[in-house]
Parts: structure tokens; C-alpha cells; sequence
């Protein structure tokens, strides 16, 4: 029975509730712009891309069913952008999946340009800028998909609430990724601060700070304090969209309960610090079961990589303590930066959790093997995948590839492996690659193994974290290994029993990771890793399934490349 249509209408959401039976479902509609605004997150003032004045932006806030229509409007007045909805698979809209160059032309300044799609999966998610390295800009912001109305979780919590932790440099994004682009090279360094939910705290003391540029006393870097009301539990969702450090959070004196990750529940193990590396999402519970007449530290560490990073700090507030009163204690100690044991042994731990495994296919009708390196292409210092660096064409493959504009990217396959003579443990010994635009075409409905390699790079004795994101799909983490892949033997390791999935993977240092998805959502889907300096310098590909099943396709993702006019 078709009941009537009833409209809410708020300041920043139109909602659309249309009942068939007792199924509902929303349309949600958001009005943004897009523009830089001067910003002082961690005291120090500097250009950021905010939405509607704000950095973290909005949070998309539904349930699973519901559609979600964004009106972006791009005021940036000099740049394009478009905006990837991180883990929200897009099925039958990859027209939305906001990766520039892949799925759509950018948007230009001053166009307005409307995302449509459907949440179709409870769970974590996130949204992120995808256009050149204007995500770590401060262009970011959280989704929060609950499950349709009488159904529940298998655990309980009393309330829910969302943190992203991110990293924060002072130099622009331009002035960074021209660094990347010119000879000589030049690295963007350290991040300045770690954020937690858009707050850090930048020593404004530190030499060579310009006058009138940080100021200690700016209410905007107060920390971020999370209220909790003693006795409680919490779900807290923790969401890194850090541009280059992995991080362990933890909060003092407090241990955490992970039972989701990237939208999938895990079978609950408890931790007193989380790994978390960018593109990924945690649900974490937490009681507020300490002494109550005080509050407590929460912390963001760099691990992996020997930096110079101040922790992030943030408060969790026991009510009715005020919120910007400091724990009387001293901040909690990470774990050593350089431990690759603990951050293994976490990735082994997360598994799927019983009642809710989606088995694995038993067997995969093609193996891709993807070398991890980082070389040089004429002098220039880039990333590759099987000593191909990727670069994006001027004409997106979406629209290339169900246009038969097939002249407009390279028509090489990419390698499906790389020379197993390669030593993963030392520089290698001619560290030049090539680069290409080619991408790699799957067969629709098959079932792909990805094996992501990592080597050394080009100094002696390092190997770097490298989160992978697959869009368009989740994957089933097959298993992980340190050394190098055994194709013959790995294989037979691999957990067929409870895999998780996930969008969203980290590779360890010197070690492999195997994951496993069906090429079932007709699309061009982007993979790469999330670091964002190492996607500009080209540690990525492009995946094409089944595109020829797609409908007619939006006009309002052309216009760039060979689709003008």
C-alpha cells in the first residue's frame, strides 16, 4: 500500500519519506558551497577549503536506503574540484563516485555540479575531496549510515558519535605538489600537526614563525573535547583521512572494543591503542567507567615513519567536569613508531564476525601481483605499480570507455606481475620506470586476487606503510604476510573461514597483503594508495568492468578532454 508523501524541510536537508508497506526510505538533500576560508585549526592561520564555512565539513548523517543529493557549488574561484564518497559503493551510479578523471570531468569554478546515490550499506564512511591533493586542504567530513529502522546491531552502545583524525601541514597544496613535480625534488615533509575532529595544537613558539600568524589563545584550536556521562557506553566511529602518517589513537586509561571496520562487523577484540591508517574506519566502544571527577587524555600518534609530528591531543570530558578543564595526568605513550609487530598482529585480528561472514569466493579467475616501488622517470622522483607510474588522462575512462573513445588513453595493458627476480630488501639496482595511463580491464562478474607487494625504496634499508582503497567495491582481506608473496605456498594460508571486508588496506613494510572482490559493479573504479602524495606521484590504477551494461550517461560529467561539445 502506498502511503502519502510527507516533506521536512530544515535549514540544510530536504527530506523525502515515500512508504511501500512499512519499508521507508529518504531522500536527503544538502546545499554546499565550496570556498577557502582562513582557518587556524592548530593556531596557525592559513588558507583551508572548508563547505559552508567548515572544516570538517557537514556530516551525512542516514540510514541505510536512503538517497543522498549533494548540490555542490565550487567558489574556489581558481581551482576545480570534486568530492569521492569514501566506501559508498555507487551500484548503478558510478557517475558519482567523484574521482576526477575516472568517473567524471571536474568541476570548474563557479559550476554547480548534483551527486546523486544511494547508501545501500549500514556502517562508517567517509567523504573526501579527490582533485589533486586538495583533501589534506581541510576538504573532508564524515557518513554515518545506520541500519533501517527495527533492526540492530549485535552489540550495544547508549549513544554514538564521530571523530576523523587527519594531519595538517602550513605549506599550501600547490606550493606542496609543485615541490613533487620539480627537479630537483621536493618532499613536503613532516605534517605540522595532527587534528583531531579539525583541532590541534601548533607550537606557536617554534623560530621563524611570522608575527601575527599563530596565535595559542585562538579559540578554534582549543581541543576537541568529547563528553561522555559517567556509566555509559560509547561507539565511537574513528575515521583517518591523513595525507601521509598512519596513527595510533588511544585514549587514557580507557580500553576500546573494535566491532566494525569500513562497514563491516568484526569479531570484537579489545585494544588499548588503535592502529588506523588513511581511508580507513573503526568502530570502537568505550565506558566511561573511571573516575569520574576528572577527564582524560585522548591521543593521535605518527607511527611508521621516524617524524617529527607532535601528538594530537583531544579531551574526553566525564560530565559534569567542564569540557576544557586538562586531565591533571601527563598524556599516554604510543607504542615505538618503528614496531611493525603490533600493527600486524591488529590487521591479523580483524576478522569478520560470526553471524555476519560473507564467504569468499573458494577460487579467483586472475591474479594481479602489484610491486610497491618508487623510482624515477626522467630525473623525476615518482611511485609505481610493477615500475609503471599512473597518471590520469585528460578524458575520463568512464565516459572513454562507453563512448568507445578508447584513442584517449593508452591501450597497453598494465603488467599483471613484475620480474620475480626483484629484491624486495635492498634499492634496486635501476630504480627507472615508465608511465602510463593504460588501464586494467576485467572481465565482468569474474573473481580478482590483488597481491599488494611492498619493497624498499629508493633509501637504503626503508620500506613505507601504503594504505590501498579500492573504489566501487569491498574486497575480502585474504591474508597477510611479511617477506615476499609465494604464489605457490601463500595461498594456501589464506583465511577462507572469516575474512573481513574491507575498502580499505594497509600493505606493512617489507611485507604483502592479498585481497580478493568480484568485478561486479559496472563502473571504472579507481585503486590506489591514500597517501596523497604518493597517488599524485602515481602509485595507482584503474579498473574497467562492464561498463557496456551502463545506461545513457550523465552529460554533467563531461566537458573536459575529448568530451567538449
Amino acid at each position: 500500500m502506498l502511503r502519502p508523501v510527507k516533506i521536512f524541510i530544515t535549514p540544510i536537508i530536504l527530506v523525502l519519506v515515500c512508504c511501500v508497506n512499512v519499508e521507508c526510505a529518504r531522500v536527503r538533500h544538502y546545499k554546499w558551497e565550496v570556498k577557502y576560508e582562513f582557518k587556524s585549526p592548530d593556531c596557525y592561520k592559513k588558507l583551508a577549503i572548508t563547505i559552508n564555512g567548515r572544516t570538517p565539513g557537514p556530516s551525512i548523517i542516514a540510514q541505510q536506503g536512503d538517497t543522498i543529493v549533494v548540490e555542490l557549488t565550487n567558489s574556489l574561484l581558481t581551482e576545480n574540484v570534486a568530492i569521492h564518497w569514501h566506501g559508498i559503493r555507487q551500484i548503478g551510479t558510478p557517475w558519482s563516485d567523484g574521482t576526477e578523471g575516472v568517473t567524471q570531468c571536474p568541476i570548474l569554478p563557479g559550476d554547480t555540479f548534483v551527486y546523486k546515490f544511494v547508501v545501500d550499506r549500514a556502517g562508517t564512511y567517509l567523504y573526501h575531496a579527490h582533485y589533486g591533493m586538495q583533501r589534506e586542504a581541510g576538504l573532508y567530513g564524515s557518513i554515518r549510515v545506520s541500519l533501517p529502522d527495527g533492526e540492530k546491531e549485535p552489540y550495544g552502545y547508549d549513544y554514538d558519535r564521530s571523530i576523523i583524525l587527519t594531519d595538517w601541514y602550513h605549506k599550501s597544496t600547490n606550493e606542496q605538489a609543485t615541490g613533487l613535480s620539480s627537479l630537483p625534488f621536493v618532499w613536503v615533509g613532516e605534517p605540522q600537526s595532527i587534528l583531531i575532529q579539525g583541532r590541534g595544537k601548533f607550537n606557536c613558539n617554534t623560530p621563524g614563525i611570522q608575527s601575527g600568524l599563530c596565535n595559542a589563545t585562538n579559540p578554534e584550536c582549543n581541543p576537541y573535547s568529547l563528553t561522555v556521562i559517567p556509566g555509559k557506553t560509547y561507539r565511537l566511529r574513528i575515521g583517518s583521512l591523513t595525507a601521509l602518517s598512519a596513527l595510533s589513537f588511544q585514549i587514557e586509561a580507557h580500553n576500546m572494543l573494535v566491532v566494525e571496520a569500513d562497514g563491516h562487523n568484526v569479531e570484537p577484540f579489545e585494544v588499548k591503542n588503535l592502529f588506523i591508517y588513511s581511508g580507513e574506519t573503526y568502530s570502537v566502544l568505550i565506558r566511561a567507567d573511571q573516575d569520574p571527577s576528572r577527564n582524560y587524555w585522548a591521543s593521535a600518534q605518527v607511527v611508521s615513519r621516524n617524524n617529527t609530528t607532535p601528538d594530537g591531543l583531544a579531551i574526553l570530558n566525564y560530565y559534569p567536569n567542564h569540557p576544557r578543564r586538562n586531565p591533571p595526568s601527563t598524556p599516554p605513550v604510543g607504542p615505538r613508531w618503528n614496531d611493525v609487530s603490533p600493527r600486524l598482529s591488529q590487521s591479523l585480528a580483524t576478522r569478520a564476525r560470526s553471524g555476519y561472514i560473507h564467504p569468499p569466493p573458494q577460487t579467483s579467475d586472475r591474479v594481479i601481483v602489484m610491486l610497491n616501488t618508487q623510482n624515477r622517470i626522467n630525473g623525476y622522483v615518482r611511485w609505481s605499480v610493477n615500475n609503471v607510474s599512473f597518471s590520469l588522462p585528460h578524458t575520463p575512462y568512464l565516459i572513454a570507455f562507453k563512448e568507445k573513445l578508447l584513442h584517449a588513453f593508452d591501450k597497453t595493458p598494465p603488467p599483471d606481475g613484475y620480474d620475480p627476480s626483484h629484491d624486495i630488501y635492498t634499492v634496486a639496482k635501476n630504480v627507472n620506470a615508465t608511465t602510463s595511463n593504460a588501464a586494467y580491464r576485467l572481465e565482468f562478474n569474474s573473481t580478482v586476487d590483488v597481491i599488494l607487494q611492498n619493497s624498499n625504496t629508493m633509501n637504503p634499508n626503508n620500506s613505507e606503510t601504503h594504505p590501498w582503497h579500492l573504489h566501487g567495491h569491498d574486497f575480502w582481506v585474504m591474508g597477510y604476510g611479511l617477506g615476499k608473496f609465494n604464489v605457490s605456498s601463500d595461498p594456501k594460508n589464506y583465511n577462507y573461514v572469516n575474512p573481513i571486508m574491507k575498502n580499505t588496506v594497509a600493505v606493512h613494510p617489507y611485507g604483502w597483503t592479498a585481497l580478493r572482490f568480484r568485478a561486479d559493479n559496472p563502473g571504472t573504479w579507481a585503486f590506489h594508495c591514500h597517501i596523497e602524495s604518493h597517488f599524485y606521484m602515481g602509485m595507482g590504477v584503474v579498473f574497467e568492468e562492464g561498463v557496456e551494461r551502463l545506461g545513457k550517461l550523465p552529460k554533467s560529467i563531461m566537458g573536459c578532454g575529448q568530451t567538449k561539445g
